[in-house]
């Protein structure tokens, strides 16, 4: 990958924070969630529920295919991201602590949260490697994507 791409995907997982991630189920249908990232570079990052079926369902398999895009009103201005990868536990306790700290300053103007924000014992954290991702950008034609291999 070029690096005017890297930078491009890079500014656009910066300059958002919500994603739909689908997993597979292990009745083999896929299952697709929102949830909020963030990202170091190319890395991303999520939480989850212990019980969660995410989590059940990537301890199944652990493929995971993420989007991210904007809502602009203008149909021909929609951009973002579609991206396929691999999700890992993050193991380590420290660096885990240091992802959720992460996701608050995420959320300038949200309120305060009702609860604490969780602990390592008490959430995933799961990494994603990427392995392919599709730059969406309707500015160059209706549906145009552009495949790169991470």
């Amino acid at each position: 990958m070029d690096e005017t791409t890297r930078q491009t995907i890079t500014k656009l997982l910066d300059s958002h924070r919500i994603m739909s991630v689908a997993t597979l189920r292990p009745d083999g249908w896929p299952q697709a969630t929102t949830v909020g990232y963030v990202n170091e570079g190319l890395d991303i990052y999520f939480l989850c529920g212990l019980d969660s079926q995410k989590a059940h369902n990537i301890a199944h398999d652990d493929r995971v295919s993420l989007t991210i895009n904007d809502d602009p009103e203008d149909v021909m201005k929609i951009t973002g991201l579609s991206l396929s990868g691999h999700a890992a536990l993050v193991p380590d306790d420290v660096e885990a602590a240091r992802l959720i700290a992460m996701m608050a300053p995420r959320y300038p103007d949200s309120p305060p949260l009702p609860m604490p924000m969780p602990t390592p014992d008490q959430i995933h954290i799961f990494h994603v490697t990427s392995s392919f991702i599709s730059l969406l950008d309707y500015s160059k034609g209706f549906g145009h994507t552009e495949l790169i291999a991470a």
